[in-house]
This record gives structure tokens, sequence and C-alpha cells, in this order.
């Protein structure tokens, strides 16, 4: 039997985010009583809750989403749990060590899903400051491994954020990086991949519907 799981956080008005990104705002445009239907007005980040970062969010001469293929954002994945059955404690390294027990899952042109239980935090302060980060040593160890996407329940993957996208996107590695992913832990250690982002031209990033389609 096919499982379907959510793997995404809903976005509600007034949503937390980086505080140098855009608000969420999702306001009533107008409605059913007024003109006969329900219409809204959404304003938001291009990287607002559950998203994905294209090459060119870091990158000038970067792929843009447009650029993009479909099948990098779709297909069979496989999970990282660095904590079965609990959660890793705040401001947690994400070290090379770490990853070189699951290395079988990390082949070229592979979708890896990395579990840290934050999205526990999701819509608070922490969320954004506290997060198990992924030191620069395993982001140059996951990049030399040619992955195709790289997911995971924290808002980013480093608190160095700046070197770590940059050794992840650039032009030679170019890895779709998934963030802000939830309910991970209902996830077996196989499953298939969807995250399609809006179709925006030029752009650099977009939320995402993320989906685990369990068998």
């Amino acid at each position: 039997m096919t499982r379907l799981i959510d793997l995404s956080h809903p976005l509600e008005h007034e949503q937390l985010n980086f505080p140098s990104d855009p608000k969420l705002s999702i306001l009533t445009h107008d409605t059913v009583d007024a003109i006969g239907y329900n219409i809204s007005k959404i304003s938001m980040s291009s990287h607002q809750g559950t998203h994905l970062d294209a090459p060119f969010h870091f990158y000038n001469d970067g792929k843009t989403i447009d650029q993009m293929t479909l099948d990098q954002f779709y297909g069979p994945a496989k999970l990282v749990d660095l904590a079965p059955g609990s959660y890793l404690p705040a401001k947690t390294p994400l070290t090379v060590e770490m990853f070189k027990a699951y290395a079988q899952a990390f082949k070229p042109n592979s979708k890896v899903i990395y579990r840290t239980g934050w999205d526990r935090a999701f819509n608070t302060p922490e969320f954004f400051t506290d997060f198990p980060t992924l030191t620069l040593e395993a982001a140059h160890w996951i990049a030399d491994r040619k992955i195709g996407l790289l997911g995971m329940d924290t808002p980013t993957p480093s608190t160095q954020w700046l070197d770590c996208h940059h050794i992840l996107l650039e032009k030679n590695v170019q890895i779709v990086i998934v963030e802000g992913l939830t309910h991970l832990d209902q996830l077996p250690e196989q499953f298939t991949f969807i995250g399609f982002p809006m179709n925006l031209k030029g752009r650099d990033g977009s939320p995402i519907r993320a989906v685990a389609v369990v068998q």
C-alpha cells in the first residue's frame, strides 16, 4: 500500500523567518459575501518555510529555478537519521564522522535527506539561531560525493551559511538544497521524494510542497 507523507510546514500569516527576509503576509483580498468568491493576497520570501535553493541564490551565473530540470526535484531518496527516536541538542555540529556512517547513501546524483529533529522548534526565533549546523568539512565531504539533492529539517545547512552554500552550490557541484522539512521521523530509510518548486523565471528559490511516497 502506498502512503503519502507531507514533509512541508504550513504557511501562515506572520510566520517567522530569517530577520533579513521579507515577512510573510497572507491576507484576505476579497470575499464571497462581497464579490462572490474568496481570494487572498500573498507576499513572502522565495525562501519561506519549506523551500529549495537554486544555484542562483548564491551565484550570479548559477542556474535559476526555471533552468533546472524536473528530475532534480523528484525521485528515489534515502533518509540519514542523525538522531533515531530522538533529536539532536541545539547547535550540535554535524561532522564528517556523523555522515560517514551513512556513506552508502551519498552516491553521485542521489537524493539524501538528513534528520536532526530540529523541526520541533519551527516558528520560534531559536529555529533560525540554534539549529544543528553542518560543518564546512562535512559540506566539502558531501559536495565531493556529487549527490543531486540534500534535504534537511533545519532552516539552512549551517550557521556558516555563506561558505556552506558556496560549497554546495558551486558550478561543478550544484546540489539542490531543500530546507525546512518536517515529519522526517515518519520516513523509512528509502522512499520517493517529491518537491517541485513554482516555475519562477529567473529566480533563486521557491517554497515547495515536499512529499514522501512510501511503499
